[in-house]
C-alpha cells in the first residue's frame, strides 16, 4: 500500500478500539529478562474482495476473528501482517467491521475492533467538473464530478485540503453508476428531505439544488468545507488520487498557508496537477478564483469541450446566473 506523508489524511481506519491486557505469560517473560513489549495494532485494508489486511508491529497469531455482517473465514496467516481470506467475496466498498484477538510469543494479548471498507476495485473514471464555493442558505457549497466509465463508487474519498482538522470529507457507499452521469456532493445539509441516490432513482432526494437526473450526495452538518483558495482532490483505497483541483484568489508565487503546499506537493507528485516550473504549484498555477467574490450563480467549471490537461487552462468562471449544478457546465464565462 502506498503511504503518502506530505498531508495530514485522516488513514483509512476511522475508528478502533484497543484493549491490551498483561497476562502470566508477559511477567514470567519479565522476570526472566524476555521483552514484554505487547504488540501495537497499525492498520488494516482491504487488498482484494477476498482478503483483508492487519498490520501490527510485532508477529501476533490470531485468537479469534469475527465480522458484522457476519462473513465465512476460509484461513487466516499470523505474522506482523496478519492476512484473513474470506470464503466469498463481499460487494463493492461494503462497510463491515472487524473484531480481532490476536496474542504474540509472550502471551500479550490485543483486541482491536475497527470499520473498514471492502475492496472496490471497479471505480470509474471521472472528473471534478464544477465547484461552487459560495453558500447563502439553503444554497450549500457543491463539488460536482462527471464519470467518464460505468462502475462503482464505494469507498471512493473526497478530501478538501481546507478543512484541516478533517480533510477527509466524504466517503462514499456502495453505488453503481454508468458513463456521463453528473454526481454532485452537497457540503451541507441544511433542509429535510435529503439522501444520498445509492440506487436507480436519481429523483429520490429532496433539498435545494437536488437534481432529478444527477446523482445527489449529501456532507452531514454545516461547517463551511469548500473555500476560493482551496485544494480538492478524490483518491481510491490505496490514496491513489483520482482527480484534483487548486483554487486561489490570488496569483501569488507561493502558498501562504502549509495544508495548500503540502496539497499542491501530493497533487504534483501523482501527476494530478501541472505546474509552470515542473515543481510545485504555486497560486499562479492554481485556478483564479477571485472573481467568483460573493456570487452564488457563478461557479469554478470546468471546459468540457477540451481534453484534460491537469492545469489551471482547463477551468474557467460562469458568468452570472451560468451555475448549472447536475447538468453540462454553462459555457458563458464570466
Amino acid at each position: 500500500m502506498k503511504k503518502i506523508t506530505c498531508i495530514p489524511v485522516p488513514p483509512l481506519i476511522a475508528l478502533a478500539v484497543l484493549l491490551c491486557g498483561c497476562s502470566t505469560g508477559e511477567a514470567i517473560g519479565q522476570l526472566l529478562g524476555q521483552s514484554s513489549q505487547a504488540p501495537v495494532f497499525m492498520q488494516c485494508r482491504a487488498v482484494s474482495p477476498t482478503e483483508i489486511s492487519f498490520q501490527f508491529s510485532l508477529p501476533v497469531t490470531v485468537v479469534t476473528i469475527n465480522f458484522d455482517p457476519a462473513v465465512p473465514v476460509e484461513s487466516v496467516d499470523g505474522g506482523d501482517l496478519v492476512t484473513v481470506k474470506l470464503a466469498g467475496g463481499l460487494g463493492a466498498g461494503e462497510r463491515i467491521t472487524a473484531d480481532i484477538l490476536v496474542e504474540d510469543e509472550n502471551g500479550n494479548t490485543l483486541n482491536v475492533l475497527v470499520p473498514l471498507r471492502t475492496r472496490n476495485d471497479r471505480l470509474p473514471a471521472f472528473r471534478i467538473n464544477e465547484l461552487r464555493t459560495e453558500y447563502s442558505k439553503p444554497k450549500a457549497e457543491f463539488i460536482e464530478i462527471k464519470t467518464l466509465s460505468a462502475g462503482n463508487l464505494g469507498g471512493l474519498r473526497l478530501y478538501i485540503a481546507g478543512n484541516v482538522k478533517q480533510p477527509l470529507v466524504y466517503e462514499f457507499a456502495p453505488t453503481e453508476v454508468r458513463t456521463g452521469e453528473y454526481i454532485l456532493i452537497h457540503l451541507r445539509t441544511v433542509e429535510e428531505g435529503t439522501v444520498d441516490e445509492t440506487g436507480s432513482d436519481l429523483a429520490l432526494s429532496g433539498g435545494t439544488d437536488a437534481v432529478a437526473g444527477a446523482r445527489d450526495f449529501w456532507v452531514h452538518g454545516t461547517d463551511k468545507l469548500l473555500h476560493k483558495t482551496d485544494a480538492v482532490w478524490f483518491a481510491d483505497q490505496d490514496d491513489r488520487i483520482i482527480d484534483a483541483v487548486l483554487l486561489s484568489e490570488t496569483a501569488d508565487p507561493w502558498w501562504s498557508k502549509d495544508q495548500f503546499i503540502q496539497a499542491a506537493e501530493l497533487f504534483c507528485d501523482q501527476g494530478a496537477w501541472v505546474s509552470s516550473d515542473g515543481k510545485i504549484a504555486g497560486p499562479a498555477d492554481a485556478v483564479r478564483s477571485a472573481n467568483i467574490k460573493t456570487a452564488m450563480t457563478r461557479s469554478i467549471s470546468r471546459d468540457e469541450t477540451v481534453p484534460d490537461t491537469n492545469t489551471a487552462s482547463d477551468w474557467y468562471i460562469t458568468a452570472t446566473s451560468g451555475i448549472t449544478p447536475g447538468k453540462p457546465n454553462n459555457p458563458a464565462r464570466f
